[in-house]
C-alpha cells in the first residue's frame, strides 16, 4: 500500500543519514563536560640538527640557466649531525702559559696601581719623542718640497712603532718613496717602503703633490732612555734620487720619558685585550 511505502522511504533515508551523516563530535562533548583544557604538546626539545626541509633541498637542487654561470651550493652541517661533540675543552700545562707582550703588562701595571691609590695616580711612560718640529708646521714646507721634490710632512709614535707621511713632486706615475732608519748611529741600517696614500690637486701654480704613508717597526726592548732612532726619507723617479734627510741632519727621536697624571675616576676605563 502506498502508507507502506512511505514509511519504507523514510527508514531507508534515516538509516543512509545515520551511516554517512555527520556524527557527533565526542570529543567536544567530553570537552565540554569537563574544566580541563585539552592537552597539546608546546615545546619540542631538538636533540640534534634537523634534517634540511624538503623545499629547501629542491631549491639547492635548482641549477642556474644563465650560459657560463656555474651555480654554488652553500651546505651548512653542524658537528653534532656528523657524530662530532659541539665543543672542545683545551687544557694548558704550567708550560704553557700564553706570552704576554711588554706593554700590556705595563698598562696591568698602571691599572693595579689606580686600584691601590686613593687619589690621581701620576706616572711617566718612556716614549720616543721628535728632536725637530714637524716639518709641516714650518713656514718654509713649500719651498722645501719644491727645492728637494720630497719633505716628510709629520711624524708620531706608538707602542709599536713610528708612523709618517711623505710629500714628493708627481714628476712622473712611476716612481718608489722610501724611508732608511738606524738604531745605532748608522752601524746598521733598515729601509722600508712607503705606500701612496692620496693626491693633492696643483694649486698657487704649484705642482700635484702625491702623500706617501710608512712605519717604523720599533722593538719594545730598544724603547730605552736616551736611545736615538735616526731616519731620512728616499725618492726615486726617472732615474734620479732626491733625499730629505732634515738638511744633512737627519730625522732624529730619543727615547724620554712622558708624565701622565690619570683621574681616580678612570679606573673603570682602562680595558685590556691580551
Amino acid at each position: 500500500p502506498p502508507a507502506a511505502h512511505t514509511n519504507s522511504s523514510m527508514t531507508l533515508r534515516s538509516s543512509t543519514a545515520a551511516k554517512g551523516g555527520p556524527q557527533p563530535n565526542k570529543l567536544q562533548s567530553s570537552t565540554s563536560s569537563s574544566c580541563d583544557p585539552a592537552l597539546r604538546p608546546i615545546i619540542r626539545r631538538r636533540a640534534r640538527s634537523l634534517p634540511t626541509s624538503p623545499e629547501r633541498r629542491k631549491r639547492a637542487a635548482v641549477q642556474c640557466q644563465v650560459p657560463g654561470c656555474q651555480s654554488r651550493v652553500n651546505r651548512v652541517r653542524f658537528a653534532d649531525a656528523l657524530g662530532l661533540e659541539l665543543t672542545e675543552v683545551k687544557v694548558f700545562q704550567t708550560g704553557e702559559d700564553p706570552s704576554i707582550p711588554l706593554h700590556v703588562l705595563s698598562r696591568l701595571s698602571i691599572n693595579s696601581d689606580l686600584w691601590y691609590s686613593s687619589s690621581d695616580l701620576e706616572f711617566t711612560m718612556q716614549c720616543l719623542v721628535p728632536d725637530f718640529q714637524q716639518p709641516a708646521d714650518c713656514m718654509d714646507f713649500s719651498s722645501r718640497l719644491q727645492e728637494q721634490q720630497v719633505c716628510l710632512e709629520r711624524v708620531t709614535s706608538s707602542d709599536l712603532g713610528l708612523s709618517g707621511t711623505i710629500q714628493v713632486r708627481n714628476v712622473a706615475f712611476e716612481k718608489q718613496v722610501s724611508v732608511r732608519y738606524t738604531f745605532n748611529q748608522w752601524k746598521s741600517l733598515h729601509e722600508v717602503c712607503a705606500h701612496w696614500h692620496r693626491s693633492i690637486p696643483e694649486k698657487n701654480g704649484q705642482d700635484q703633490v702625491d702623500v706617501f704613508t710608512f712605519f717604523l717597526p720599533v722593538p719594545p726592548f730598544l724603547l730605552q732612555l736616551c736611545s736615538v732612532v735616526q731616519f731620512a726619507a728616499r725618492y726615486q723617479v726617472n732615474g734620479q734620487e732626491y733625499w730629505d734627510n732634515n738638511r744633512g741632519n737627519n730625522y732624529s727621536l730619543t727615547c724620554r720619558t712622558h708624565p701622565l697624571k690619570m683621574p681616580r675616576e678612570c679606573e673603570e676605563s682602562w680595558i685590556h685585550f691580551i
